[in-house]
């Protein structure tokens, strides 16, 4: 697994958005810094996960993020891509637009898989700045990466600010998918959300086991387009 720096460093976020509070993440990421740099194999395009602290792994070990796990099929399968884990924890879709252009420049991407917006949310923020960071972000991507095909996992949010909010967040990501014709997986968190032996004590973020089952719905979605 490829790590880019930053992207399991944020940890001092941890009180605010898609994060655990210091009780409920046991376990951290490990540090990126020493396999940062490490190019990709000659000829293979990266599958690059670009999202915020599930994407990371907050609260598990590496291998066991769903990125690490897609990166196992992926081999077993002999598929000429590298995986790239390019969550960070606390990251907003304000952020990801901020940094995307230098995420790109890191390596050739083949496919991008974008998991965004969760963050927003849970913090309610204007559901049309989250529209135009995620646009903006996917227009960037195509500019310097042409060649990708773009994955945009949806997410959802409990009703706390409010069932109209909660219901205008889901539709956002299908609405987005569809205006640009991008592979939709409907919910990342699909099986996993809500269900509190598959997710940590802040019960946002998934145990080894939820990953397995994130792993599994990203998988369903990604394969046919590899």
């Amino acid at each position: 697994m490829k790590y880019l720096p930053g992207s399991a460093l944020l940890l001092a976020l941890l009180a605010a958005g898609c994060q655990s509070d210091s009780s409920s993440a046991t376990k951290t990421p490990a540090s990126p810094a020493a396999t940062a740099e490490a190019p990709a194999p000659k000829g293979q395009a990266a599958i690059l996960f670009f999202g915020d602290s599930i994407t990371a792994g907050l609260g598990v070990e590496p291998d066991e993020a769903y990125p690490a796990l897609i990166e196992a099929r992926v081999d077993s399968l002999h598929l000429p891509y590298t995986v790239v884990n390019a969550g960070l924890s606390g990251e907003t879709t304000a952020g990801g637009r901020s940094r995307i252009g230098w995420v790109l420049s890191r390596q050739p991407v083949g496919v991008f898989v974008l998991e965004l917006g969760g963050n927003d949310g849970l913090r309610g923020l204007p559901l049309t700045d989250t529209r135009k960071n995620l646009q903006a972000i996917i227009d960037t991507v195509r500019q310097k990466a042409p060649q990708a095909k773009i994955v945009l996992a949806g997410m959802q949010i409990p009703p706390n600010m409010g069932a109209a909010y909660a219901a205008d967040f889901k539709k956002l990501y299908a609405e987005t998918a569809a205006r640009n014709k991008l592979t939709l997986i409907p919910f990342l968190l699909e099986n996993v959300g809500g269900i509190a032996k598959l997710n940590q004590r802040d019960g946002i973020h998934p145990t080894p086991e939820g990953h397995k089952l994130v792993a599994r719905t990203v998988w369903r979605t990604l394969q046919p387009i590899l």
